[in-house]
């Protein structure tokens, strides 16, 4: 397998996914600086131009959750047998990939959303709200404790940490969020979180 990637970015959480399976992979590093995204050799990979992108095979798959899936077929035990938890877990990756993760792309990718430059700016500057409320949703709705589904690790919890790395640099305090604080405080204390840290994936 190869992992297409960018530092910081929401692909990382599929590196800590791997790392978890502890499934043989090769990376291929993405600088969206220089425009790496855009470029018509990853356009060929996935259209979109967006990471992550996982070449099974030759079998290109895309989309964090779809491939947080897949990883957890491979190697039993990172996503519950039980379906009611299963769906919990997964109903926490779609509210970060429909909402909170859209929350945090405004501060930088409003031309998504608009063509003039003064509705960027206002997006950006919600940015700090939007992610403290998807913070507090996090916290009250999203983590037993110290994961989401309470002592038991899920794939989910890979996602949930990525997106939650965001949170300072979106000007986002979290000091009233304890819950939140003892995950990443969980998620940092895990080997695949070190060892991605140690490659310097995480920015």
């Amino acid at each position: 397998m190869k992992l297409y990637y960018a530092t910081g970015t929401i692909s990382i959480a599929v590196a800590i996914a791997l790392e978890e399976a502890g499934l043989d992979y090769d990376t291929h590093q993405l600088n969206f600086a220089a425009g790496d995204q855009q470029s018509p050799d990853y356009t060929a990979i996935n259209p979109k131009g967006r990471v992550p992108a996982l070449d099974v095979n030759g079998t290109i798959l895309t989309e964090t959750g779809a491939l947080l899936d897949y990883i957890a077929t491979q190697t039993p035990g990172l996503m519950p047998t039980d379906q009611i938890q299963a769906a919990k877990a997964r109903s926490v990756m779609y509210y970060l990939a429909s909402t909170m993760h859209v929350n945090h792309a405004h501060k930088m990718r409003g031309h998504r959303w608009a063509d003039n430059e003064s509705s960027w700016q206002d997006m950006t500057a919600k940015v700090p709200e939007t992610m403290t409320a998807s913070a507090q949703f996090v916290e009250t709705d999203c983590l037993v404790g110290p994961y989401i589904l309470g002592d038991t690790f899920t794939l989910a919890d890979a996602y949930l940490f990525m997106v939650c790395t965001w949170l300072p640099g979106d000007g986002v305090d979290l000091a009233p969020f304890p819950k939140l604080r003892t995950f990443m405080a969980a998620m940092e204390a895990r080997d695949s979180v070190k060892t991605i840290r140690a490659k310097g994936m995480l920015g």
